[in-house]
């Protein structure tokens, strides 16, 4: 895997401890909400407030490094860019899980059917984790 602060550095972000310390998180982690960043982030960075952490994560959403994923009925969480796949959400421990599945044939019978040009899509499926079964 690429290391951390060149991935900062191919999306022309500046390599700070606070930012490498968040993409090695989500990293880690996989998906993570901002509150959850943010709790950890204090403990390695006492100073950090929530500002630096949202200004931090918006302009590594604009560089194209992260993605914000809206999860119907909670609060979003983010994720490194990766191939296009699915979300698979537990309705009873919220885990959150990333299945690659192709959306190729969606993509193209949604634009069949829309006229629309389909730019980017972020599909999620609900059900219960094999734990919670």
């Amino acid at each position: 895997m690429v290391e951390t602060a060149e991935l900062l550095k191919e999306h022309r972000l500046k390599a700070t401890p606070q930012r490498i310390k968040i993409v090695s998180m989500l990293a880690e982690h996989g998906h993570i909400s901002i509150e959850d960043l943010y709790n950890e982030m204090l403990k390695q960075f006492p100073s950090v407030s929530l500002a630096t952490i949202y200004k931090n994560i918006n302009q590594m959403v604009e560089s194209g490094l992260i993605q914000e994923v809206k999860i119907p009925k909670t609060k979003s969480v983010y994720e490194l860019i990766k191939e296009p796949h699915l979300h698979m959400v537990c309705d009873r421990c919220g885990r959150i899980e990333d299945i690659s599945v192709g959306t190729d044939k969606i993509i193209e019978e949604a634009e069949k059917l829309s006229g629309y040009r389909i730019k980017e899509s972020f599909i999620t499926l609900r059900g219960t984790c094999p734990e919670c079964r």
